[in-house]
């Protein structure tokens, strides 16, 4: 770390006397690495410098006629540098967590067993899933009932896995009712887009979407934030970079891997992330409002379904 302020920055008057206008002068006498870090400094602003080893360190020097600019702009340096940052915002985590991840197992689980056992006779794959079709763009239901339906067991363990522990984050951010509408809605809405831009022939299903719905409304909400803090833009938009990062990593594979959808998920959860961290919602929402979002959203789902089954039957 850089000392708080170049306590031992060098005279102009160095040894010899005042040096004249052709004359480089020791401005600072230290570290090797605190003079390279003052030299970057110092590069950034065009100023002319260089770095001499010497026994037990390193010196920084500057011409005669630039001495009093570099020091000025060094001090200034360290002095940030001490500066106290004021630190990322932190909610007190909120409770319902727990419940809210059991309500997603059981809507999944429950919708599994349903298209097992072709419950009522109907094809539960074809009537639900994400369809880019022209025949299906007016079926707004599949963009709610594809988020609840998968291929395999690997399938539903996957997201079953990676669906609670971004559910029980964003749960614990922003109450277990708003955090699992919120999911729901923004997985619908990048699947409403994919069914929109896709190919006529393309299909969907899986909750990934909205996992990585999930994964973007943390995103957001994070990157808001530190955008409003006195830091540098590299650190302002880590949380940016660490969402793109995760979905990169998790959310590309082979041909049968929805990308499409994961990054329409994501990138819809990162917009409504970034205005619930402008509106202040992590501090506006109550038991009641917890528990109307919860039961909207259950209701959501069951609606949904229930005109999937009636045009599949039909």
């Amino acid at each position: 770390m850089l000392p708080a302020e170049p306590m031992n920055l060098a005279s102009a008057d160095g040894p010899g006397g005042s040096p004249d206008e052709r004359d480089w002068v020791a401005v600072f006498r230290g570290s090797c690495g605190v003079c390279r870090d003052y030299g970057l400094v110092l590069e950034a602003l065009v100023l002319p410098y260089a770095i001499v080893e010497q026994p037990g360190g390193c010196e920084l020097r500057t011409p005669a006629s630039q001495w009093s600019r570099v020091e000025q702009e060094l001090r200034r340096y360290a002095a940030e540098r001490l500066e106290r940052r004021a630190p990322a915002p932190r909610d007190a985590p909120r409770g319902g967590a727990g419940a809210g991840a059991i309500g997603y197992g059981l809507v999944l689980l429950g919708v599994a067993y349903c298209a097992g056992i072709r419950l009522f006779g109907i094809d539960w794959l074809a009537a639900g899933a994400v369809d880019a079709g022209a025949g299906a763009r007016g079926e707004w239901w599949r963009a709610l009932t594809a988020l609840t339906l998968h291929l395999d067991p690997a399938h539903l363990f996957g997201n079953l896995l990676f669906g609670i522990a971004a559910g029980v984050l964003c749960s614990r951010r922003f109450g277990a009712g708003v955090a699992w509408l919120s999911i729901l809605a923004m997985g619908a809405i990048g699947n409403i887009l994919e069914m929109l831009i896709a190919p006529v022939a393309y299909r969907a299903v899986g909750a990934s979407t909205a996992v990585f719905a999930a994964l973007g409304l943390l995103a957001g909400v994070a990157w808001r934030q530190r955008m409003s803090m006195r830091e540098r833009w590299l650190n302002r938009t880590l949380p940016l970079f660490a969402g793109v990062s995760l979905l990169a990593l998790l959310g590309a594979g082979n041909a049968h891997v929805d990308v499409l959808g994961h990054v329409l998920g994501f990138s819809s959860g990162l917009c409504l992330g970034w205005i619930y961290a402008r509106s202040g919602m992590p501090q506006n929402c109550g038991t009641r409002l917890q528990i109307a979002a919860g039961s909207f959203a259950l209701a959501l789902i069951a609606v949904a379904w229930t005109f999937a089954v009636r045009s599949a039957a039909a």
